[in-house]
Formats: C-alpha cells, structure tokens, sequence
C-alpha cells in the first residue's frame, strides 16, 4: 500500500472482490462510453482481439506477429526503423540450465517483432520470431488517456549449461544485426550444470523512484545469477479502488520496464504478485496484465501465475502469491480455492527427496511476521503455509508489503526457537526458520512504533507490542519476541551461496545492504551436506 495507514477507501475496496471489481469497471465505463471512444481511437483490427480493452496474449511458445498488428490508423505508417524496443527484462525458466525467457516493449505496434541470438556479441546469427501481447487500457478516469501496449516474448529452450548468450531484439526495419542500427547488445549466463558459489538478490515494493533506481544499481554490482522481487512491482495501480478517484495509470509498467532495463537485461528479474499487482479492468482474477508483461515458469497452480519454482545449483526456489491466502486484503483470497496450498507442500517435499538440493527459500509479499505500523503480519498467510515450513524446515522466507527492513530470528511454531543476533549461524532442521521482510526497495517508507535495531545500532528488545491480520479484518494485538533487526530506510537482500565441500557444510550469507551500501544485517544459514534431501519428508 502507499501509505502507511489505510485509508476508508481503501477499506471499503477491500471489501470487494477482484471479480466484482473487474465487473464494477467494465460496468462503469459502458455507461460512460469509453469502451466504444476506446476501441475507436485504437483502430485495432479484428486478428488482434482487442475490442473491450481485454488482455490478449497467445498460448507459451505460440509466436503471434505480423502485418496484421500494424493495422492501426495511428501506427500503419510508422517506419519501423525509427520504433526502438525498451524495457527489456529476462526470467528464468523452471530449469535455468537450459531455459531463459526474454521479454521487451516497443512503443507502437511493428511488422516481424524477433530477437537474434549467439555466443560472441558481433555474431547473433540465430533469429527467432518473437510472440506479441497487446493490452490495451481505456481510460480509467477524466484525467488520463488510453493506452495500447505492446509486450513482445521468446522463449529459449535448449541452451547450454553455463553459457553466456549475447541477444538483440528487433523488428522489421529494426535489426540489431545490422550496422545501421544502433541497438544495444544484452547478455544472460545460463546456470551452470554442477552446483558453484554464487549470489542473488531480493527485495520487495519497488515503484518508480530515484531510490529505486539506486538499489537497481546497487543490485548489478553484486553480480547476481538471478534477482527475486516479492511483489508489489511498479504500482500503476496505486490505489486498487476501481472508482473515479482511482490513480491507476498504464504507463506506469512504461516507466518502471524503462527503469529497470539496465539491470533486468542482464539478470533474470523474477517477480512474485503483491496486492497493488492485482489491476481489476483486465481480468476477473485481475492477472492479465502480468499475464501480458511477464514470461515466468508457469510450472505451479493455473490460477496463479505468481506460484512458480525453480532450482539454480543447490537452492530450490518457490515464489507463492499471497493474495490467494491473505486475511487483510481479501480480494482474490480463495482465488486457487486451496490448490495453491497443495502445490506448495508437494513442492517443498519434492525439494527435500531431491539430492543435490541443499536450501528452499520461499518468497512472496504479505508478510508472515512483521512489526510496522502499517500492516504488520498476515493471519492468513501463518494459518495456511507456516506450518509447512517449519514441517520441511525451509532455510529462508522473503517477503515484502511493509516498506521496511526487518528481520526475524528463527522461528518455529509461531514462537522463537532460536535468537538470531547479527552475525550468528541458523541450522534450519535443527533451529527453524528466518523471516525476512526486504519492502525498502523504492516505495515511500513505512516506520516501526519501537526503535530500530540493526549493524551499528544495537536496540534488542525483550518484546515488541504490534498486531495481526484476522480472517474477519480486525488487527488483532500481540505481543511479540521474534523481531531481531529493523531498520527504517531503503534496503535489499544479497545473497551468497557456497555449496558444500565433500563432507562439509553449505551456507547461505545473507546480507542486507542499506542504499549507501552499508550493510546493515548478516546471519547465515548452515546445512551439512546431505541433510537437506529428506528433511521433514516424513
């Protein structure tokens, strides 16, 4: 959310589901005729399927491009030489190994959109058509415009083990390949096949912001194999209210691909959905704009498109979307009508029979333990999937929607099994597991009702007096003594991953890093090697 008390509003919009909402809009804009200006104003030719402002967007795999998309009075006479691609932004198959998707914006809609491909950056001999999701957003209120964009998609299977790639995109008058244009040349790393040291980064509600822009940077210095973001992406939808006061704005995702770019082109950018990524004119479920945005695994629940996992060397990763559980913003809670749950636990015990695979790190937004005085921790969220984490005993949890640093130490059962100072190491199958909530990414910050706690400003604290979400929306008060390290500004997580040697112990270095680049927080998950296989499988 954007501040850090919810308004009557917003309340009363939570209240409605996203169907409802989604119902609420098309409904609206029908009597005010926007949809018959809209539909008219784009000139979208029939093959497009975009009549009614729905998202449209082609089957995985099912390339959808040509003539047909220049069919628009605003953009058929567009040279396509002088349309430049933007806001390209890479994401991890379920294997990244093997598999790499890669995804840009163009501003107007072009011939032949396609991507080339090679292993030096002057020789990207191997072209490959590119897929075309076209949204197009009326407008949702007096004071802005309509909107179409353009996302276009490749999917890269059958790469090679721990091999750079250099990519272009382009279209048709626009090709990277050639001398006469001047387009940038991005690169990726696919994972390698046998397990090495290596580091990603995470962090949760990133907006469009200077500070943003400086954890980005901040980010690329740390050479990371892959990033996660918890949720709550760019916020077009900065109130989520579905009414004529609401500020939702398209060009936004224009702004934040934009921003993004620099570092996303060159780390798989693997984002998870936050409350504020529900956006209701699209869809029921509120998901087709980041159905049309973003190419993730697809492998977790079909409801879901934000429940994913993948492995990179010996870390089984798991993105949840907890809309479908969360007690305080209950939209799209039930949305999988359980299946989400299901799928986690069958996950997390694949993970823990699977050999080779040392550390699970769950991430996704509502947090499950945090002390703000904005939205603290969800109810939902503990009653539907903390227990499965404490059963195959997963190393780390990540989580966002409090714009904040904070840091549990080990929990089990609701209760501290372990005091977690800075600097100390967590044996997870013995101690529980730490919660971190990484919200500093860009976004307005929030505050805590006790002071900070953090490297260089040691405040520990016998109990913290804060709240938490119940199913029928009243914050429940609690008095808590699991939070360890807070601090108030902006933040992200780096992550280093050292398998273990013959015999030995991997680790998990986690680190949080302030926007100065000081690091403001440390611990270290331990595993000897071996025990992650079988852990609470039974």
């Amino acid at each position: 959310m954007d501040t850090p008390r919810m308004g009557i509003d917003e309340r009363l919009a939570a209240r409605m589901s996203m169907p409802e909402q989604h119902e609420y809009l098309r409904a609206r804009l029908s009597r005010r005729g926007v949809l018959r200006r809209g539909a008219a104003a784009a000139g979208v030719a029939a093959g497009a399927g975009l009549l009614g402002g729905s998202a449209v967007h082609a089957a995985p795999g099912a390339p959808r491009s040509g003539p047909a998309l220049l069919s628009s009075p605003a953009t058929g006479r567009v040279d396509g030489s002088l349309v430049a691609p933007f806001g390209r932004h890479l994401a991890l198959g379920a294997d990244p190994r093997t598999q790499m998707r890669v995804a840009w914006q163009v501003p107007f809609a072009v011939r032949g959109p396609f991507l080339r491909l090679g292993t030096e950056p002057w020789d990207l001999g191997r072209r490959i058509p590119a897929e075309v999701r076209h949204l197009h957003t009326p407008s949702l209120s007096r004071r802005l415009p309509a909107v179409d964009q353009y996302y276009l998609h490749v999917a890269l299977d059958g790469l090679r083990p721990g091999t750079t790639y250099y990519y272009g995109v382009g279209h048709e008058g626009f090709d990277p390949a050639g001398a006469r244009v001047p387009a940038a040349v991005g690169s990726f790393t696919t994972a390698p096949a046998r397990a090495g040291r290596f580091v990603f980064t995470a962090f949760g509600d990133q907006g469009v912001s200077y500070h943003a822009l400086a954890n980005d940077a901040l980010i690329l210095a740390q050479g990371p194999a892959f990033h996660l973001h918890a949720g709550d992406i760019c916020y077009a939808d900065a109130g989520g209210l579905g009414k004529e006061s609401d500020t939702y704005d398209a060009r936004t995702w224009d702004q934040f691909l934009a921003q993004t770019e620099p570092v996303a082109s060159r780390v798989p950018w693997m984002v998870t959905t936050g409350n504020h990524d529900m956006e209701a004119w699209y869809s029921p479920d509120g998901y087709d704009g980041q159905r049309a945005r973003f190419a993730l695994p697809g492998n977790g629940p079909d409801a879901v498109p934000g429940a994913y996992s993948f492995t990179y060397g010996n870390v089984g990763v798991i993105a949840l979307d907890s809309n479908d559980v969360s007690y305080e913003i209950p939209a799209n809670r039930g949305l999988s009508q359980g299946r989400q749950t299901a799928w986690l636990e069958r996950r997390l015990r694949g993970l823990r029979a699977t050999a080779g695979i040392d550390f699970v790190v769950v991430f996704f937004h509502h947090c499950a333990y945090s002390t703000t005085s904005a939205h603290a921790s969800d109810g939902g969220v503990r009653k539907e999937w903390t227990h499965l984490f404490d059963t195959y005993a997963v190393d780390l949890v990540v989580n966002g929607h409090n714009h904040v640093y904070e840091r549990t130490d080990a929990i089990r059962g609701g209760e501290v099994s372990l005091p977690l100072p800075v600097g100390a190491t967590v044996r997870p199958e013995r101690d529980g597991t730490v919660y971190v909530t990484a919200g500093g990414a860009g976004k307005e910050l929030y505050g805590f009702a006790v002071p900070d706690s953090h490297e260089g400003k040691v405040e520990d604290l016998d109990h913290v007096a804060t709240y938490h979400w119940t199913k029928s929306r009243v914050p429940a008060p609690e008095v808590v003594r699991w939070s360890r390290v807070r601090y108030t500004g902006y933040s992200f997580l780096a992550v280093e991953v050292d398998p273990a040697p013959a015999g030995g112990t991997a680790t998990l270095t986690v680190s949080a890093l302030a926007e100065d680049g000081r690091r403001i927080d440390r611990f270290t998950v331990a595993r000897k090697a071996g025990t992650g296989a079988g852990t609470g499988a039974g």
